[in-house]
């Protein structure tokens, strides 16, 4: 490992403690399949359809979630000259797919639902195949270290395969029961949030004032970057492909939000506590970040782009109506010519009785 292998691998004696790994394990897994489930009521089979027709939704999500993401993570490592444990936590991050908090910010800056959703559905899906590779493709870098070695993409795959029930079951209820959907959607978003907050009190509690001194600045300094880099990323990949304003925002907080309750459950249920160690907080770190800057993106955008939003929307409408009222014009114009108006028919009917008298 690197210079701060230790320090990295400090904090493994909290999480090793039994009843307190048990007590985390248990929550996390809960708040991911009450995440997932959410996800699935999210899904509309009808909207799926659509994209699988038109699969751009499907695409972005692939170059975006598997490329981009994992890429950058890699790179970010390499830079920063990370050990092994948090090159680990910080590839596992990249290679995530999606994650809830997208959807909630897609709302806030006027984005394409349906896009995101479908997205994040589509990296979910994918994940099951795809994450595994890039972890194995990526972890090549530190092939010789001991945690590399013991990489279990076996269990990745089996936590990845998990979340397939409470997907499949999120999309039966919206099936069925739309409006107990939506309300298990509302439900999710909360307990995304809340769940971080535990999270963050009780791995805060349990490595005490040690944590800063666990995990290196520039570990920090990544998961201030890599969000803010991956939303870059998003907006850029949706204007290559000429993506409208809306899309291209959609598009960058699917790229940039990653499903940090999937990578707290993969860390904590497949890695033992005392090789991890406090790098079981990275994602947290990073949901801290990726929130933070999703809300400076939406705050940035309230106060100085939705007026062009309005104004393009209130712009499509007024061409619609200028159209429709020319169509209107040039349908009066061809149903009165060749034809009698009512006044010219009562005139020729006047006509002929006044010569009769």
């Amino acid at each position: 490992g690197g210079p701060d292998g230790g320090s990295l691998a400090g904090g493994g004696e909290a999480f090793a403690d039994r009843s307190l790994s048990q007590g985390l394990s248990v929550l996390v897994g809960l708040a991911l399949c009450v995440t997932m489930l959410g996800l699935g009521c999210a899904v509309e089979l009808g909207q799926l359809g659509q994209q699988l027709r038109r699969p751009v939704g499907l695409l972005l999500a692939l170059l975006g979630q598997f490329v981009a993401m994992p890429l950058l993570a890699f790179l970010l490592a390499l830079i920063f000259a990370l050990d092994e444990v948090a090159a680990v936590a910080v590839l596992l991050c990249g290679c995530c797919p999606g994650g809830n908090l997208s959807n909630l910010m897609s709302v806030l800056v006027d984005g394409d639902m349906n896009l995101s959703i479908i997205m994040t559905a589509s990296s979910t899906l994918l994940a099951l195949f795809l994450m595994p590779l890039c972890l194995w493709v990526y972890s090549r870098h530190w092939i010789n270290t001991a945690l590399v070695q013991l990489l279990p993409l076996g269990a990745v795959s089996l936590t990845l395969g998990s979340t397939l029930l409470p997907i499949g079951l999120g999309v039966l209820i919206r099936y069925r029961h739309p409006r107990a959907a939506d309300l298990l959607v509302k439900i999710s978003l909360w307990s995304l949030l809340v769940t971080l907050v535990i999270l963050f009190i009780l791995t805060g509690t349990m490595l005490g004032p040690d944590l800063m001194a666990h995990i290196p600045a520039s570990v920090y300094t990544i998961a201030v970057l890599m969000p803010l880099a991956g939303y870059a990323l998003g907006y850029g990949l949706a204007t290559v492909f000429k993506m409208p304003p809306h899309c291209r925002r959609t598009v960058s907080l699917e790229t940039g939000c990653q499903n940090v309750q999937l990578c707290t459950a993969i860390l904590k249920l497949t890695f033992p506590p005392e090789l991890i160690g406090s790098m079981y907080m990275f994602p947290l770190l990073y949901a801290l970040f990726q929130s933070a800057e999703a809300g400076l993106f939406v705050l940035v955008y309230k106060m100085y782009g939705r007026d062009s939003y309005k104004q393009d929307t209130l712009g499509e409408e007024e061409d619609t109506d200028i159209s429709y009222k020319k169509l209107k014009e040039e349908e009066v114009a061809e149903t009165s010519y060749g034809t009698v108006t009512t006044e010219e028919h009562n005139s020729v009917q006047m006509e002929p009785t006044q010569t009769a008298l």
